[in-house]
């Protein structure tokens, strides 16, 4: 297909759920749009992973606020139930406390939790009821500021901010606002433990954050037939239907900047892509340190960027297992001392001896990830990012039996190795190097308040005209709905800035106007 000298173009960096969703939405508006993508597979750190018969995500499991993503493929002229099979999850999860001996199974339904927390821990069930009714009011104030950018402290003064300021509970933490409602220390963890989608500890995440066990309860949980990255392959078909083109496994090695704008891309092999646009989908310090010339930049130096707080990392093991696995789709197996796990991962930044565990298990919902009668299993583990001191590169066959010894120990997962025909283990250092994820960190930048809205990297890139950014690294932050955000925020400044420009009236010569007959 030929370009159109009169459309506008754009370059997109990265085919991540950031980049992917800019490329949808830049093509249904008519621009001329290039995505380069350094991985094979579209996605990013949550991109496909083969092994063998076995079909894996890389990274998130699951979907959502659906509504979210529903509105970005109308925006894009599309209906996402054209394209994926989602299926709504019940239970949303298993919540394993006390080495199993006391299981939560949230419902997709509201009363039915409230009964199964009655069931546990009896007279809570009153504080869950108050939980979902205080957030509820708390998300209708934040959400709005959650679609739009944030540029500058004046953003602050909007009437929206100023309205959701008392609701933000900033001062107070994910774990504080919890005790509110909850004292049994267990039901505390079932509802804060979603920080970790943030890469943050419970008792330092600021208390804004409870709105994401709110968005699970209230709106579910959802599955993907053939998992996330089959979202992935349903975003690259409709961008492609508006003419966006992929280049995957080629890798972008410089923005090309004249006089502080972006003028294009130079990609691996020496070609030279022109556009009126780039947008960074990339990781977010990791694009700063190697996709500029140096110098370039002034406010991201590599000085810089080290000096700011990252979110924790990930230990991950891919295992094909011969029979099914009696866990649910989703579980979480916390640790004894649960607090002491979370503050070596984010405070000492040790390995814990004690670590909680999730388990993804959707082979009994979704047939097509394994053989008949086998099971896929993702195993994730929260670490310390590369900050730390874990030796994981001289240590890895050690580090991977010790993930292994920790997944025997429950019940259900007992003498696995024996079941085991194919497996990968993935460690901060390979989110490091295989992904270009900086420090390993697998939730980008933190959410602490001096890296949230106006302080976080800014949609309208600060330091380079006409570069955009989508993804966790900036606004509005990680996790996939919330990064579906960034691409819609982006986008629209892409196009009033060029609105703006069109309708400028054109240099007059002198006498063309005003002047006397």
């Amino acid at each position: 297909m030929g370009r159109n000298e009169n459309s506008k173009t754009a370059v997109i960096v990265g085919a991540g759920p950031g980049g992917l969703a800019a490329a949808m939405l830049l093509g249904a508006k008519g621009y001329e749009v290039d995505v380069y993508e350094k991985q094979p597979v579209p996605g990013g750190r949550s991109g496909r992973l083969k092994l063998g018969d076995y079909t894996f995500d890389r990274g998130a499991t699951f979907l959502m606020m659906p509504q979210l993503l529903e509105e970005l493929f109308e925006q894009a002229g599309r209906s996402v139930h054209n394209y994926v099979e989602l299926h709504k999850l019940d239970p949303l999860y298993g919540l394993y406390f006390d080495q199993g001996r006391t299981v939560l199974m949230p419902s997709s339904d509201n009363e039915e939790t409230a009964r199964r927390i009655q069931a546990l821990f009896p007279g809570e069930e009153a504080g869950f009821y108050r939980f979902m009714t205080d957030e509820s009011v708390k998300y209708a104030h934040v959400e709005p500021l959650l679609r739009r950018p944030f540029g500058g402290f004046g953003d602050y003064m909007k009437a929206d901010a100023i309205k959701a300021l008392p609701h933000l509970k900033i001062t107070d933490t994910v774990y504080g606002q919890l005790s509110r409602y909850f004292k049994d220390e267990r039901l505390k963890y079932a509802f804060t433990f979603q920080s970790k989608y943030l890469g943050m500890s419970a008792w330092e995440c600021p208390g804004t954050f409870t709105i994401l066990s709110f968005m699970e309860h209230r709106y579910g949980l959802l599955h993907p037939k053939g998992g996330i990255s089959a979202l992935w392959d349903a975003m690259v078909r409709v961008a492609e239907e508006h003419g966006v083109r992929f280049h995957l496994g080629t890798p972008v090695e410089r923005i090309l900047t004249e006089k502080g704008r972006a003028v294009g891309v130079s990609v691996q092999g020496g070609e030279r892509r022109t556009a009126d646009h780039v947008v960074i989908g990339a990781d977010f310090a990791t694009a700063m340190n190697g996709l500029f010339e140096p110098g370039v930049l002034k406010k991201y130096t590599p000085e810089k960027l080290e000096a700011k707080k990252y979110s924790c990392s990930t230990a991950m093991l891919y295992l094909g297992i011969d029979g099914e696995i009696d866990l649910p789709h989703h579980s979480v197996h916390f640790a004894n001392d649960y607090p002491k796990n979370v503050e070596e991962i984010t405070g000492s930044q040790k390995l814990s001896e004690d670590p909680s565990i999730y388990v993804h298990n959707p082979s009994k919902l979704d047939p097509t990830l394994a053989p008949a009668g086998k099971s896929a299993i993702y195993v994730l583990m929260p670490v310390p990012n590369l900050k730390g001191d874990a030796d994981w590169s001289g240590r890895r066959e050690e580090l991977k039996e010790w993930m292994l010894d920790r997944v025997e120990a429950i019940d259900q997962l007992k003498g696995l190795r024996g079941r085991i025909e194919q497996e990968a283990f993935f460690t901060p250092l390979d989110w490091q190097d295989s992904l270009d994820v900086y420090r390993g960190a697998t939730f980008n930048l933190s959410h602490n308040l001096g890296q949230m809205m106006a302080f976080r990297p800014h949609n309208k890139f600060e330091e380079v005209d006409r570069v955009w950014l989508v993804g966790g690294g900036t606004h509005p932050g990680s996790g996939l709905p919330t990064i579906f955000e960034s691409a819609r925020i982006s986008v629209d400044l892409i196009e009033k800035t060029d609105r703006a420009k069109q309708a400028r009236p054109a240099p007059q010569p002198l006498g063309a106007a005003g002047g006397s007959e």
